[in-house]
C-alpha cells in the first residue's frame, strides 16, 4: 500500500478523467492520497472530490504562497471559515516561494506565520512550500516557535543543510518525482533523510517522474518514486511504500486500512 501524501486531483487536469484516474491509482497499490488546498478558489472542487471519495482523499486547507496577492487579508479570512470542517487533516500548503515573485515576499512571511499558528492551534501538521526560501521559511520558523508543531517540508529540493535544519524540527520530509530526474542532485540528499520522516508525494498534476516527465502527473504513478527511493535505500518498493504509508498515518493521524 501506498500513500500520495501531495496531490492536486481537484484540479481541472483531471476534468476528463477524474475517476479512471482515481481507479487507476487505487490499482497500482496507491489507497490514500491527500489534497492540498490553493486558495478560495480551489476549496469547492477539494472538497468535493473528498467528499465523492471518502476511503481514498482526505482534504487540507490552507493559502499557497503563490496565491498571496494584495487581498491576501480577504483570502485568509475565506480559507479560515473552513478550518472547523470535519475530516481537515492538515494545514497547507502553505510557505514561501521566493521563484516566480517576490513583490509579495512580506505579505507571504505574514501569510504563513498566520497559518503556522491555525496549525498550532487546531494540533494539526503543518504543509510547506518551500521555493527559494528555506531561508526565509526557516526564520519565520524559528521566530513563531515549533513547540507543538508537526508537519512536512513538501517537494523537497534543498541541500544537505537545508534538509539537517528540516529535520531538528522534527517534520517529515516529502520526495516526489524531482528525485527521478536525470539532472537532479536530490538522490544524494534523499540518501540522508532517516527513513522513518520520509513520504511519498507525487504533487499531481505537476512534477510527473520519469519516465513520465513532461506529461500530467497522477497519483499512480507514485510507484516511479517509491522504485526510485528503493534503488537508493538498498529497499523494495514495496517496503518503501510499507514505511512512508505509516509515516503518514502517524503524522496524519489516519488510521491504518484493515487495521493494520
Amino acid at each position: 500500500m501506498y500513500t500520495d501524501s501531495h496531490t492536486h486531483l481537484y484540479l481541472d487536469a483531471f476534468s476528463g478523467d477524474r475517476d479512471e484516474m482515481v481507479r487507476r491509482a487505487v490499482d497500482a497499490g496507491v489507497s490514500r492520497m491527500f489534497l492540498p488546498n490553493i486558495d478560495s478558489t480551489t476549496t469547492g472542487s477539494m472538497f468535493s472530490m473528498a467528499d465523492q471519495y471518502p476511503t481514498y482523499c482526505f482534504p487540507m486547507v490552507g493559502l499557497h504562497p503563490t496565491s498571496v496577492k494584495e487581498n491576501y487579508r480577504e483570502e485568509l479570512n475565506s480559507i479560515e471559515t473552513y478550518l472547523d470542517r470535519q475530516g481537515i487533516i492538515a494545514v497547507g500548503e502553505t510557505g514561501i516561494d521566493l521563484y516566480w515573485d517576490k513583490t509579495f515576499i512580506r505579505e507571504q512571511e505574514e501569510v504563513f506565520k498566520t497559518q503556522i499558528g491555525w496549525a498550532k492551534d487546531l494540533e494539526l501538521p503543518l504543509v510547506i512550500h518551500a521555493r527559494d526560501s528555506f531561508p526565509e521559511i526557516f526564520r519565520a520558523l524559528d521566530e513563531t516557535g515549533v513547540n507543538g508543531l508537526r508537519g512536512v517540508f513538501h517537494s523537497f529540493t534543498g541541500n544537505r543543510e537545508d534538509l539537517g535544519k528540516a529535520l531538528s524540527y522534527g517534520f517529515m520530509i516529502g520526495i516526489n518525482g524531482i528525485v527521478t530526474f536525470r539532472n537532479s542532485n536530490l538522490g544524494e540528499v534523499v540518501r540522508s533523510i532517516p527513513l522513518e520522516r520520509l513520504l511519498l508525494e507525487t504533487d499531481s498534476p505537476f512534477l510527473a517522474p520519469v519516465p513520465y516527465r513532461g506529461k500530467r502527473n497522477e497519483s499512480s504513478y507514485l510507484v516511479e518514486i517509491a522504485a526510485k527511493l528503493a534503488e537508493i535505500h538498498n529497499l523494495t518498493k514495496e517496503e518503501i511504500g510499507v514505511i512512508t504509508t505509516r509515516n503518514a498515518n502517524n503524522l496524519f493521524q489516519i488510521h491504518p486500512l484493515n487495521g493494520s
